[in-house]
């Protein structure tokens, strides 16, 4: 029995779904998609669920996250009800679905909750920093004597340490209602086995490389490898001290290099995307949810405090300095603990763990198919 919910539509307006009542299922949105498959169609089907009320039956479905909007559908909908646009708003939904917090829904319907929350932990973080800090050496610039490594860190690893437990916690209710009873049916060999496909899809976005708008790949590999460079290096700097110092290397020692890699990739396609979300000539670009913005912004924010911290670093400017370091954590804080376990960063995260799941069904089907082959041999002989 499939349970139906009239208001379903209405609902998904606040996750930025309001044209889908224009929607009168013809199927060029499909037939168009170069994503979609036999197995898995979209986005046709799912405008048709949200129609009819199926949420039971979304909330069970991998699909939404083999949408990557390039926009090919929306380009081509005879009556503009943005199907694009839809499956969005369906990732936003089902980020709500997987959060056992119940922050997600918060931070997705209540404009009130985004700005209480990334103004109470910039202003946290800010007090913490300042209460805490060390030393204002003026003579030359002594990062360490004014962010103690000591401190930092270990606070660092805490952080993470609890974000890694929520964005987990909610991955593994994705992978509940995602899997199902099959769930239970796979070994653990397979489990292990098509790990290969998640650090593919996690390190490479390679299934975005199939959409016609290769420019959509390159903005989202440069802001996935910006960020994974600059995780791995405030991670190795507990151990080689290159950053939080009070002796910095040359420019060309390797962390240095590689940071303002990180800096550079993610500063420049998050200004590309919000002049594409000013401009809004591409589909993608057409319609922005409070929370892109918070994103962008939040983003944005703490890559150029982060550069302008290292330019006044080098130009030996302490005061400036300390207080771009500062604002460098406030806007850094939100931008993770919000953004990571709870909305739009989360995507990178469920993206390659929904085809990762895919694989594990379809190796499921594999086994059971075989099992059934055996079982007919064996009543045979």
């Amino acid at each position: 029995m499939t349970n139906v919910n009239p208001q379903f539509a209405k609902k998904l307006q606040k996750y930025g779904a309001s044209t889908v009542s224009q929607c009168f299922s013809c199927g060029t949105c499909t037939a168009v998609c170069s994503l979609t498959t036999d197995e898995h169609q979209f986005p046709r089907r799912f405008m048709r669920y949200v129609q009819l009320g199926l949420e039971d039956k979304i909330k069970h479905s991998v699909e939404p996250w083999l949408c990557y909007y390039c926009g090919d559908c929306q380009k081509n909908c005879p009556r503009k009800a943005d199907p694009g646009e839809l499956m969005m708003a369906l990732r936003r939904y089902l980020t709500t679905v997987y959060d056992w917090t119940g922050i997600s829904r918060k931070l997705y319907t209540s404009m009130a909750w985004k700005v209480i929350l990334v103004g109470l932990l910039f202003a946290l973080t800010l007090i913490v920093v300042y209460t805490f800090s060390g030393e204002m050496v003026t003579e030359r610039v002594e990062l360490e004597t004014f962010a103690p490594a000591h401190i930092v860190h270990p606070v660092g690893y805490v952080f993470g340490a609890v974000l890694a437990f929520l964005l987990l916690s909610n991955v593994y209710r994705m992978y509940r209602f995602i899997m199902g009873p099959q769930a239970g049916g796979l070994p653990l060999s397979v489990y292990i086995q098509e790990l290969g496909t998640l650090v593919v899809h996690f390190a490479t976005q390679a299934r975005l490389r199939m959409c016609a708008n290769k420019s959509l790949w390159l903005r989202h590999f440069l802001i996935m490898s910006g960020y994974f460079v600059a995780f791995v290096l405030v991670n190795i700097d507990v151990v080689t001290r290159w950053s939080l110092t009070n002796e910095p290397p040359m420019w060309w020692h390797p962390g240095k290099l590689l940071w303002s890699y990180a800096s550079i990739a993610m500063l420049y396609a998050t200004t590309l995307a919000i002049i594409g979300r000013l401009n809004k000539k591409e589909p993608i670009h057409q319609y922005s949810h409070s929370t892109d913005w918070m994103f962008l912004i939040l983003l944005w924010c703490t890559v150029a405090t982060g550069l302008l911290m290292r330019i006044f670093m080098e130009l030996n400017m302490p005061l400036p300095t300390y207080h771009t370091f500062a604002l460098h954590l406030a806007f850094t804080v939100p931008l993770l603990g919000l953004e990571v376990p709870f909305t739009k960063w989360s995507h990178l995260a469920y993206r390659p763990f929904a085809l990762y799941f895919v694989r594990l069904k379809e190796r499921a089907l594999e086994l059971n198919r075989s099992q059934g082959e055996a079982s007919q041999v064996g009543v045979s002989g």
